[in-house]
């Protein structure tokens, strides 16, 4: 199958998978015994005021027509309002994601930087002393609760040490002195932008703890990933006529044996990835990080729907994408995988 007609099919099948969960969080949103006029006007509501707003919002309609409706506005960008806050959500997304984000992409970058490295050289030299302090630090890193390592960290770092800020994405005093400006909602592009490079070091600064807790996973997932594909690799013919042929040690390792060996590190890591993005909604409550994950943890707490039926689908796409992109990697980097 050609990579176009896979993008189609696969376009296709992200389709269902989006009206699949949007017909889930739906049914949830009008199972659940509430009344969602009565929560949109707040505490002690009179009767009137419920009935004005259930006109407003369509819930006088048939669940079909709701449905409909629904998706049509999902279709225009307009997730609606907050129950809460009033405010749209589509604007509360913008503001939050970024940051949810920018924890992700450090996270990742981690994993990268490394877990691939330190899965190389375990899986080279089986065995030795390198190898076992990889595989330590990899069942450590799938194992070890993501909250538990958060207040750990915090009170090492912060209580005793007081080395690291305890938790937000700047100093409550730099937002006065020295304002980021706003241009993607990721601050440390933001600031650079902008030159503004106090800003920049106290953004890093509150980014190291949250970012180092959320990769732990990804990092031990890609070393033992890597690892055992570079085992197997490196007793393949082709490793030991390189290694005959008197070619030096970074060379086989890093680009004949992890070419081929980073196939299924790649797959672990999307799938760490997107699972990076609701991984940080328990770290970003821990660290007070303004992200998505405190959004729709406030959002579940107040009965919030329509924030939970928007950062529900917003993460399936994001999932849907992921997941895209390192399929068409992997075809990239080795022919002989076949998209279908």
């Amino acid at each position: 199958m050609s990579r176009g007609a896979y993008l189609v099919r696969r376009l296709g099948l992200a389709v269902l998978v989006l009206v699949g969960v949007m017909i889930v969080t739906f049914v949830v949103s009008r199972v659940v015994p509430s009344n969602p006029a009565a929560l949109y006007a707040g505490p002690r509501p009179r009767p009137e005021q419920v009935a004005a707003l259930e006109i407003k919002l369509g819930l006088d309609k048939p669940l079909p027509v709701q449905f409909a409706i629904y998706i049509g506005d999902v279709l225009r960008g307009d997730f609606g309002e907050s129950f809460r806050s009033h405010r749209l959500i589509l604007e509360d997304l913008k503001l939050f994601l970024p940051a949810t984000l920018e924890l992700v992409a450090g996270a990742t970058l981690l994993a990268l930087v490394v877990g691939i490295p330190m899965g190389v050289l375990s899986g080279a030299n089986k065995g030795g002393w390198l190898d076992q302090i990889s595989r330590l630090l990899s069942i450590a890193g799938v194992s070890i609760p993501t909250f538990w390592l958060a207040l750990l960290l915090q009170l090492m770092f912060f209580g005793w040490l007081g080395l690291m800020p305890l938790g937000g994405r700047v100093s409550s005093l730099l937002i006065l002195t020295h304002p980021i400006e706003a241009f993607t909602g990721f601050y440390l592009i933001d600031a650079a932008i902008s030159g503004n490079w106090i800003a920049w070091k106290d953004a890093a600064h509150h980014l190291i703890l949250p970012t180092v807790v959320l990769a732990t996973y990804p990092v031990g997932l890609t070393i033992r990933m890597t690892r055992a594909a570079m085992i197997e690799v490196l007793s393949e013919p082709f490793i030991v006529t390189a290694r005959s042929s008197g070619l030096p040690t970074r060379t086989i390792l890093f680009r004949l044996a992890l070419k081929n060996a980073i196939i299924p590190t790649l797959t672990v890591l999307g799938l760490s990835v997107a699972y990076s993005i609701t991984g940080a909604f328990l770290i970003e409550v821990v660290f007070s990080w303004p992200g998505v994950g405190k959004y729709v943890t406030d959002a579940v707490l107040n009965v919030d729907f329509p924030v939970v039926m928007a950062v529900t689908l917003v993460v399936t796409v994001f999932y849907i994408i992921i997941n895209l992109i390192v399929d068409m990697i992997q075809s990239v980097l080795d022919p002989r995988v076949k998209l279908g």
